[in-house]
């Protein structure tokens, strides 16, 4: 008999009379580490979701170390040893470390706090994982990285012995996911069993020992992980085919310099500089990777190029017009797109149809007109051939956007500012909620847009994705450039520069 300290069975989850989850069996097994593995919308979060508490499913059962149990709220899941680390932090910023542990937790010593003792025993609770976590240290002060290890370390003092991990890694460099794994390994080691969500096919490789894989929020399958498992494996359980990982090099090297950016300064939404004297150069038939973890400038830059912030000083031109400081239609005037990270508030009309949605920057096109009116069945026309290329799943062009899942919702913008043969394209998370297949798709039309002879500004807290078809790659810390690294460059190296350090001997291109 399997010695499983989770099992669900038959589990059910039903949103607005459609199933997230269908039917869905999941076992853990003892001092084990578990992938749980899929893309975003295939139902991983849900189904832990129901674990841990947050939802109630519709049907199924739950048993804990063999026994039956009703878990109905994130207090039951904890008094069975469950913890689970969001992929949003939960942390309170002005806390110390230790303030954030004890809140909601009753004290030792009455209506007195027991801080130093919590202290001591976080302390050692940190030495024993190596985590390296002060716990005087207040939140706000640390990295993303030390955040997410006091959301862990505070599980590990509530006594969970399962821990559900979800994303762990998406805001990690190489460096931290590397000593993230060690930390992991320690915890198996000591007999906790942990659940990583993730959809990352590498770290199923590297780190865990079974997978089970959703799709579409049905079980597709569970497999020990072995030296015969490969990424293509993997992809063919996510999305039923193989899936390409390795693009080719360009077939000609990048031509003169496109689209240059000088000494540029901006603001955040506060007020606060968040890009300090940026320069960077494109050349024709090139993408520039931008890796950075989330949060260090990227957003802020790629909207004062397409003129949605307004810039403190400095200038980028485009093919020697200085192009500085003018209003977005003047962009999409000179073909330049745009990508952006957040799809309702900047990528989409929500409360407009599909078909608006794709063409209204392009009102003055004379494909979508006849007799120099827009042509409704153009429209449609152009709909629905958007609608093939991208498979986006939808009722028809006259649906609201709001109304599609936010990975169809992508697949939208990327339709319409990848559909015009852009001379220059600023993209900022382009795959972001998309499946593997469709990601392969969006990556293959990136580079044939490179290759008719766009500027590609790539923006992308995945690694792997700048790595596989950029053609150089600078780093961003703190709203600076630092360093610019050639194709197959080391990802160590880009991940020293991620965290604000310099490399010894930096080669530049």
């Amino acid at each position: 008999m399997e010695n499983y300290v989770v099992e669900m069975r038959h589990i059910t989850k039903v949103f607005n009379g459609v199933a997230a989850i269908d039917n869905v069996d999941f076992a853990l097994r003892k001092c084990s580490i578990h992938g749980l593995l899929g893309e975003n919308g295939a139902g991983k979060t849900t189904l832990m979701n129901v674990l841990f508490g947050l939802y109630k499913a519709e049907e199924g059962e739950i048993r804990i170390n063999g026994e039956k149990v009703a878990i109905t709220s994130p207090v039951d899941a904890m008094s069975h040893g469950i913890g689970m680390v969001h992929q949003h932090f939960m942390l309170c910023r002005p806390l110390s470390v230790v303030e954030n542990v004890m809140l909601g937790k009753k004290s030792r010593r009455g209506i007195l706090l027991d801080t130093e003792e919590t202290a001591k025993e976080l302390k050692a609770l940190s030495d024993k994982y190596h985590m390296g976590v002060d716990p005087y240290s207040r939140i706000w002060q640390l990295s993303i990285g030390e955040q997410q290890r006091v959301e862990i370390l505070t599980q590990l003092y509530m006594g969970c012995d399962i821990l559900i991990l979800d994303e762990p890694t998406a805001v990690l460099t190489p460096q931290e996911t590397a000593e993230f794994f060690v930390t992991l390994r320690k915890m198996k080691e000591d007999g906790k069993s942990i659940i990583l969500i993730t959809h990352k096919l590498e770290e199923i490789i590297s780190i865990v020992d079974e997978v089970t894989v959703l799709r579409d929020g049905s079980l597709i399958g569970s497999r020990l992980v072995d030296a015969g498992l490969s990424k293509a494996d993997l992809s063919n359980m996510m999305v039923g085919r193989q899936v390409l990982f390795d693009f080719p090099a360009p077939e000609k090297a990048p031509g003169k310099v496109k689209f240059s950016i000088s000494h540029l300064v901006a603001k955040n939404d506060k007020g606060v500089e968040a890009i300090h004297d940026v320069s960077l150069e494109i050349r024709e038939g090139e993408v520039l990777g931008l890796a950075g973890v989330d949060g260090n400038g990227q957003k802020e830059l790629c909207e004062v190029l397409t003129g949605l912030r307004p810039l403190v000083s400095g200038s980028f031109s485009l093919k020697g017009e200085d192009i500085s400081g003018k209003a977005p239609s003047f962009y999409i005037g000179k073909k330049i797109s745009h990508i952006p990270e957040d799809r309702l508030t900047t990528g989409l009309a929500v409360n407009w149809s599909l078909e608006k949605n794709l063409i209204f920057k392009r009102l003055a096109d004379p494909s979508l007109k006849k007799h120099g009116l827009i042509s409704r069945q153009l429209v449609r026309k152009n709909w629905e051939k958007a609608r093939n290329d991208y498979q986006i799943k939808s009722i028809n062009g006259e649906e609201l956007s709001r109304s599609l899942s936010g990975g169809n919702q992508q697949k939208v913008i990327l339709a319409r500012e990848l559909g015009g043969n852009p001379e220059v394209l600023i993209a900022n998370q382009p795959t972001r909620g998309l499946d593997v297949g469709a990601s392969e798709y969006v990556r293959q039309r990136i580079l044939d847009a490179r290759n008719n002879g766009a500027s590609v500004l790539l923006v992308s807290a995945d690694l792997e994705e700048i790595l596989q078809i950029s053609d150089r790659v600078a780093v961003i810390y703190d709203g600076r450039i630092m360093g610019v690294l050639p194709r197959g460059a080391n990802p160590m190296d880009i991940g020293v520069l991620m965290m604000g350090g310099k490399l010894d001997k930096e080669e530049t291109k």
